[in-house]
């Protein structure tokens, strides 16, 4: 059994984490949040310890690696995106591997920067790409692979999450805290076209404000244009006052069906890691470097390449 530290415990994400470890048979030893709204501990691990002060947090894991079997083996990093570098830099530096939600960090030079201290600690960074664990995902990855076609792939993709005013008063409406619509809500599904369709060759920002933003992206294998946006008024006719979430990919015009099966990927993400199999930092370098590109905004027009249907309704 081992033991986990869980930093972010009343964030969204935290609950698939603290999940993922108990249904994965291991023990939520600690958990940090500045926020105490974390109840959910009770009915996941009721005799963790918990802290609403990091140096608190930290003196307590420095603590228990004095004693044989108490020792963190690993820490998860739920926290928002500004603070993951810290977090899992502050993870490897006492001597445990370290789990992080998406995105890993928002640029290379942090990427290059936690490879370091790799390096120098000798433990490992893994981060949360579950994507790359849907049984639609990997279909139409091996459909891809198997096929023999001399063009490119025509992808759709659109993710519209409503979100309310809460959103933009929280850090995640904060750019200099969440880095933007793309990196917080799109990096990945950019991971995800990067693992079906191969490397990126063209990145295009087309529109980008708080709320939204859209673009295209071409990889070895496909074209894609993209639109990601948190505004309720961008969901389709279709689907308003029914649901507040769409999400479609569309591969030549067909719909790939993935709506389901995403809660439990968090568990399969660890089964992974805990297997030896996990998602490392070369694995994340490709959708750092995308959202990273993205993050200039640099908006391109008239570039003759596929543009999303909804660009032209922001653009009037």
């Amino acid at each position: 059994m081992k033991n986990f530290a869980l930093i972010g415990a009343s964030g969204y994400i935290a609950p698939r984490h603290m999940k993922a470890i108990k249904e994965t048979n291991h023990h939520l030893a600690v958990c940090y949040d500045k926020n105490d709204s974390v109840g959910i501990i009770d009915s996941i691990s009721p005799t963790s310890e918990f802290f609403t002060e990091f140096e608190r947090f930290y003196e307590h894991a420095h603590k228990i690696k004095r004693e044989q079997g108490s020792q963190l083996d690993y820490v998860s990093v739920c926290s928002p995106n500004y603070l993951h570098h810290a977090h899992i830099a502050a993870g490897l530096r006492l001597g445990c591997d370290v789990i992080c939600e998406k995105p890993l960090v928002p640029s290379v030079e942090l990427l290059d920067d936690l490879l370091l201290i790799e390096q120098e600690t000798g433990q490992k960074v893994y981060n949360i790409l579950q994507l790359r664990h849907h049984e639609a995902i990997l279909a139409l990855k091996d459909k891809v692979k198997s096929e023999k076609r001399e063009g490119k792939y025509e992808v759709e993709l659109t993710y519209i999450t409503s979100r309310g005013k809460w959103y933009m008063e929280s850090w995640k409406g904060d750019p200099r805290k969440s880095f933007g619509i793309a990196t917080n809500i799109g990096v990945h599904f950019f991971d995800m076209l990067h693992f079906i369709f191969g490397d990126l060759v063209c990145n295009e920002l087309h529109y980008a404000d708080d709320k939204k933003a859209c673009g295209y992206l071409e990889y070895d294998k496909a074209r894609v244009p993209w639109f990601l946006s948190i505004d309720a008024a961008d969901l389709p006719e279709s689907v308003k006052a029914k649901q507040s979430t769409y999400r479609s990919i569309t591969v030549d015009g067909d719909e790939i069906e993935f709506s389901q099966g995403f809660t439990d990927l968090h568990t399969v993400s660890y089964q992974e890691i805990l297997a030896g199999r996990g998602y490392g930092i070369a694995d994340a370098r490709h959708c750092v470097e995308t959202v990273s590109e993205i993050q200039k905004g640099e908006v391109v027009r008239e570039s003759g390449n596929p543009t999303h249907p909804f660009l032209q309704q922001l653009v009037q």
